[in-house]
């Protein structure tokens, strides 16, 4: 599957703040017996939909910063992270693109090399940009100013799921690699000390695909590109960008994504697979043991 799906609820705590929807309505089911049983599964299932409206309410118009309340972090996370939330709008477009910041703490030493993430996709649900913590906290904690882009909106049509993937899903990855572009053209401006000459993308599943396609259709801006199991859009056959991929144990790319051990050769393309680990693996849903697994070799091909 090209979309993650948890066996269980996630909860994720928004390190900025954490706003009601604005309008959001409770439904109560229809036909359940007024008896106490049912009354207590009622407000049971209230409570559920209140936690569930919990989220960022970034303001439209602009690109402004969510209002922050301190440094809220859920567990498994370092206190030593900022996370700042950002809501960009291009005008040109017509289209929001929330994004979360990550940075350590700590002042950085000369220019920070910049790395940009790209979700799985999440069928528009907000906050699949900050499902992947585990990578994006250790990245700041090592150095890099990493950014986190919300690809869907939930006024976004889905992916289909019907027809060839490379045809019918094109307009969305084109979609994420303009939205890859804005924000690096915003960062240009809202932080000139980045090292722009040092620019890797980091994408998951469809994410992935959407990194891949970036240095394809705007060649000549990024360093380096890695995907986490992109299935569909073929890597680039290039030795610039330099070109790197986890593949997971259970989910195959499509004929042609991956290139032969030729052309791995040809372009120094490295290309991993990671036996213990699934696709939905590489979320924040994954272990201790995938994550570092993961994050070693994100690590060494960002260096």
């Amino acid at each position: 599957m090209d979309n993650f799906k948890a066996g269980k609820p996630a909860v994720i705590t928004l390190g900025t703040n954490l706003l009601l929807v604005p309008g959001g309505k409770l439904n109560t089911p229809l036909g359940v017996e007024q008896n106490i049983k049912s009354k207590r599964m009622i407000r049971i299932t209230r409570i559920i939909s209140i936690l569930l409206l919990i989220t960022l309410s970034p303001t439209r118009g602009g690109c402004q910063t969510a209002k922050s309340k301190g440094s809220e972090m859920r567990p498994g996370t370092s206190s030593e992270i900022r996370l700042d939330t950002v809501t960009l709008f291009d005008q040109k477009r017509k289209r929001e693109i929330p994004i979360a910041i990550f940075r350590s703490k700590h002042k950085a030493s000369g220019k920070q090399a910049l790395v940009i993430f790209s979700h799985g996709y999440g069928e528009n649900k907000p906050g699949a940009y900050l499902m992947y913590r585990y990578l994006t906290d250790f990245l700041a904690l090592k150095g890099y100013f990493v950014v986190s882009i919300q690809h869907e909106l939930p006024t976004d049509s889905l992916i289909p799921s019907q027809g060839v993937p490379q045809i019918v899903r094109r307009p969305f990855w084109d979609r994420g690699a303009d939205n890859i572009l804005f924000v690096i053209e915003w960062l240009k401006k809202s932080h000139p000390e980045l090292d722009f000459n040092n620019i890797a993308l980091v994408g998951h599943s469809n994410g992935a695909d959407m990194t891949a396609l970036f240095p394809q259709k705007y060649p000549g801006i990024v360093r380096k590109i890695i995907t986490l199991d992109n299935r569909r859009m073929a890597l680039p056959r290039t030795s610039n960008p330099k070109v790197y991929s986890l593949r997971s144990s259970d989910q195959p790319a499509d004929s042609g994504v991956l290139p032969t051990v030729e052309e791995q050769q040809r372009f120094g393309m490295t290309i991993i697979k990671l036996p213990a680990t699934k696709h939905n693996d590489m979320i924040d849903f994954g272990t201790e043991a995938q994550h570092k697994e993961i994050n070693d070799y994100v690590l060494r091909f960002l260096r």
